[in-house]
């Protein structure tokens, strides 16, 4: 199974865009977006998907009403996390937040496989005990 794992997409359309196409090649079953999305339009974009997408708000939320109204409803393959979200998958346990700093706790907590955020733009990855901490940095390509 293969999980792609973006952030801080901050409505830069064509970046979201190029990341779903390269998903639905290369035959990926899941997108954790941990957060800063931003805008109702971009879950569009995020259901040309072919898989299920996780998605949670970060410190830039845009429309919170719509985007988390829209997802389940409109948008049945995307799934709503609010601040923190859990999936199991290909026999994962993973866990995202928006905040690097929750999710080092949520890692050291050693309840997961792998934990993911976003935040600060920046790629990381890293062990933290036997759990896989992950900040796959920004989609939005300054």
């Amino acid at each position: 199974m293969r999980i792609a794992i973006i952030s801080d997409t901050h409505d830069h359309i064509l970046n979201l865009r190029a990341a779903v196409k390269y998903c639905n090649a290369y035959s990926v079953s899941m997108i954790i977006h941990c957060g800063d999305l931003i805008s109702p339009f971009m879950l569009d974009e995020l259901a040309r998907f072919s898989g299920a997408v996780h998605l949670i708000y970060g410190n830039n939320i845009g429309d919170q009403h719509v985007i988390s109204q829209s997802c389940g409803l409109r948008f049945p393959t995307i799934s709503h996390h609010g601040i923190l979200g859990a999936v199991e998958a290909g026999g994962l346990k993973l866990a995202f937040t928006h905040y690097p700093q929750m999710a080092r706790g949520i890692a050291c907590q050693g309840m997961f496989d792998v934990v993911c955020c976003g935040h600060n733009h920046r790629y990381q990855v890293e062990k933290v005990g036997e759990c896989l901490l992950v900040n796959p940095g920004e989609l939005l390509g300054k």
